[in-house]
């Protein structure tokens, strides 16, 4: 495994915007009333794999040599995704899971074309296994999270959110390792590809004014908890999102994309989850997991900021029936 060791910038938000184009989709906004109060939903549960995660694995991958055996470790998404993206390109993957794997995404990543393994009780345990034969010559890990392509990659989502709404304000995001985040924050301190944005007669709305609202569950909250530490530091993972929330620790480069931004940092509890998840689908036929719902949990709850934010709706990789 490659720690990373450059900071990704909002220029390397508008290449990846750039690169990654031929293959993703470009999901839409639903402008949403609930309670008298109306939000943004960024549909990004729509992409191609089923969520955000195909847009870093892919620009990971095409930055890279075009020749390597791509190897990955993750809870799902991110294992979809690369298995997504290597079909895409013409490449070869293996993808390893930690045994608590939901049925739905490993059924999915073994379709997709990749060879999937099955490793360990926790996300961590996979990820070892898998820098083990990423070590091997022609392979190369692709991080689902703590990597400069991949993070610039996920930033692609508010850039397409700034060109399509330039009014938004806030984006919130659930958090996992935190890519998502920090591409968020990335995407938001800058005009995106393609557009003049945030400029006053554009939409009043300056970058200064924007900030990341980043939502974790109670019990899986490393960047909750890197924050208030000052670092990133080990935390439990315990929650219905763990298996696209359950990093136990924050990663290195997203926090320090994070460390330098306006965050907001919020919890909601599993019971709040459900609740959002189900209004989701019994309102507006959204049929997002656990993880997916957790910002618009934070927005039900009063705790997100701005006059015109907008909640992204990220992956939809799961077998469930909804409680209500």
């Amino acid at each position: 495994m490659t720690s990373p060791t450059l900071t990704p910038s909002a220029a390397d938000v508008r290449a990846a915007a750039d690169r990654i184009r031929p293959y993703v989709r470009r999901t839409p906004l639903l402008d949403v009333e609930t309670g008298g109060r109306r939000v943004l939903l960024k549909l990004e549960y729509l992409q191609r794999s089923g969520s955000f995660k195909l847009r870093g694995a892919l620009n990971a991958m095409l930055s890279g040599p075009s020749d390597d055996h791509v190897v990955a470790a993750s809870g799902g998404n991110h294992g979809l995704a690369v298995a997504t993206a290597a079909s895409l390109l013409g490449m070869s993957a293996t993808v390893y899971v930690p045994r608590t794997v939901p049925e739905a995404k490993a059924r999915r990543i073994e379709a997709g074309g990749a060879r999937l393994v099955r490793h360990g009780a926790t996300f961590a345990e996979a990820a070892s296994a898998a820098a083990e034969v990423a070590a091997q010559p022609g392979h190369r890990f692709v991080h689902p999270y703590d990597d400069p392509a991949v993070v610039a990659g996920q930033g692609t989502v508010t850039a397409e959110i700034l060109a399509d709404a330039p009014d938004v304000d806030t984006v919130a995001v659930a958090v996992g390792g935190g890519g998502l985040a920090a591409g968020t924050a990335l995407a938001l301190g800058s005009p995106g590809p393609g557009a003049t944005l945030g400029t006053p007669g554009t939409s009043g709305v300056t970058p200064e004014k924007r900030r990341v609202v980043a939502v974790e569950p109670e019990h899986c909250r490393c960047l909750h908890d890197a924050l208030g530490a000052g670092g990133p530091t080990d935390s439990a993972v315990d929650s219905v999102a763990a298996s696209a929330t359950g990093a136990s620790r924050a990663g290195a480069l997203p926090y320090a994309v994070l460390a330098g931004h306006d965050v907001v940092s919020v919890l909601v509890s599993d019971e709040e989850i459900l609740a959002a998840r189900d209004l989701l689908w019994e309102e507006y036929r959204i049929a997002a997991e656990p993880a997916a719902a957790v910002p618009f949990a934070a927005w039900l709850a009063g705790r997100v900021p701005g006059e015109r934010p907008c909640l992204v709706v990220c992956g939809a990789n799961t077998d469930w029936t909804p409680t209500m």
